[in-house]
């Protein structure tokens, strides 16, 4: 199994990894297998149909608005929020769309954007399929593609395979399971944080990747420090405040009263969290972590590290390794998406990662770092996946704030102990998997129950 560190961590926009940056990236692949057929010229219209929790919750996630800017030949990585805006405001006041920047035709969303959230296609619930015809209205080419959660995208050949076409360079370390991570690890006399990072070092020198660990670990801070600047309502139609502003000034007013407080740590985390979820709810840059719904948890648990634990760069890349590790376990073994498996695969995954980065970051054994990804999941499982009017905002930005406390709870209770425990991170991993294919589809990112139909929309 090798997924990077980089293909868990990545740049990209809000409100939602599978039904923002998933589309609008399957769009991009649709286009570049027009240009390679050479038909790119030929299309006069694209016809894009949205399934089950792509359509159901699509409008909230602002999937249409990604599947306009990926046919525009926009990526998530690169993309300018306010220049999207232009863009998508452009192509619905004039009704045409220059498909990959260079060849225009006429976009009509009420006849070319299908919203089919009664049809559940039976490899994953996130499926969008792209549609090309000529003048002639004969159909050019048509394609599949799934998205799988946290940006990663499979096409109709791919997930039949079960697995990437491209596996990707042979590592070092190779592992499917937790056992088999710490098996690797205690054999070569490594952390988990070396062994990742001997094997992401195949893929590219070892110092782009401590270039890369450090990238991140800016951007994750430097979304926070967005999100605590900026006042205002997210959009959306719930009238929902940005409250992180107001809470980071009050904190800093009450600051001596609240050096009393032996838990004031906790109120600076849960800002944390907050502001960053704030961002991507606003549709701002964010990175994945492993989600874009769970995108507040480890850069809030990252920071309570540096700001609580006094720490250091290596200490920063050992968290984001360790907590990659973790990840990639879940994305091999379970899933790290919504729609599959409830929100206990987003903010439930994003928890155990970050549970995991802490111990490591602040010197826990292998044993008490499978300990704490443990503990944290095990303590999410079941949890559902179920936003009012399809938007990241009730309940997934306080949900945030919530594991990001219990991450750190969990990395505690980890170092209370010596490693070893009942229940192994790979039985959890298999546990969560399971409730995720018993949970209702109602609980799993289509707004059909929970909060979004027992609570009324404000």
């Amino acid at each position: 199994m090798n997924v990077s560190v980089f293909d868990l961590f990545k740049m990209g926009v809000g409100p939602s990894s599978s039904h923002t940056m998933g589309p609008m990236t399957a769009a991009c692949r649709f286009l570049a297998r027009l240009k390679h057929a050479g038909q790119l010229a030929q299309v006069a219209r694209v016809e894009v149909a949205l399934y089950a929790s792509l359509a159901l919750t699509g409008r909230g996630h602002a999937t249409d608005r990604a599947v306009i800017l990926g046919l525009a030949g926009f990526e998530p990585r690169s993309l300018d929020p306010d220049q999207a805006e232009q863009v998508v405001d452009a192509v619905r006041a004039t009704g045409r769309l220059k498909l990959a920047g260079e060849h225009e035709i006429g976009f009509d969303e009420a006849r070319d954007l299908l919203w089919e959230g009664r049809t559940r296609l039976p490899q994953h619930p996130n499926a969008l399929r792209f549609s090309a015809y000529d003048a002639q209205e004969r159909k050019l080419a048509e394609r599949t593609y799934f998205s799988i959660g946290g940006g990663f995208v499979r096409d109709e050949d791919e997930m039949g395979q079960n697995a990437p076409s491209d596996p990707g360079p042979e590592v070092p370390y190779p592992f499917d399971s937790g056992a088999e991570l710490l098996e690797q690890a205690e054999r070569a006399g490594l952390s988990i944080a070396e062994l990742v990072l001997a094997n992401e070092s195949v893929r590219r020198p070892q110092v782009e990747v401590l270039v890369g660990l450090d990238e991140i670990a800016g951007a994750m801070f430097a979304c926070i420090d967005r999100g605590l600047r900026v006042e205002g309502i997210l959009p959306g139609g719930l009238k929902v405040p940005r409250r992180a502003y107001k809470v980071h000034q009050n904190l800093i007013c009450d600051a001596d009263r609240r050096i009393a407080d032996p838990l004031a740590a906790l109120d600076w985390v849960n800002l944390w969290a907050l502001s960053v979820n704030e961002e991507n709810a606003a549709g701002g840059r964010v990175v994945t972590a492993p989600t874009n719904g769970a995108a507040g948890l480890l850069p809030a648990v990252l920071r309570y590290y540096e700001r609580f634990h006094q720490g250091t760069a290596d200490g920063r890349r050992t968290f984001l390794l360790t907590a990659a590790a973790i990840g990639a376990l879940y994305k091999k073994n379970a899933s790290i998406s919504g729609a599959e498996v409830g929100c206990q695969g987003e903010v439930g995954v994003a928890c155990s990662m970050a549970a995991a980065g802490l111990a490591a970051a602040v010197g826990a054994t292998n044993a008490q770092i499978e300990n704490a990804a443990e503990i944290a999941m095990e303590h999410n499982l079941g949890l559902t996946c179920d936003p009012i009017g399809g938007l990241v905002q009730i309940p997934c930005i306080e949900r945030n704030a919530m594991g990001a406390v219990k991450a750190i709870d969990a990395a505690r209770l980890a170092l209370l102990g010596d490693g070893r425990h009942t229940v192994s991170l790979d039985k959890v991993i298999a546990t969560m998997k399971r409730t995720g294919e018993d949970m209702s589809a109602i609980y799993k990112e289509t707004s059909l129950g929970g909060l979004a139909v027992n609570i009324a929309e404000c």
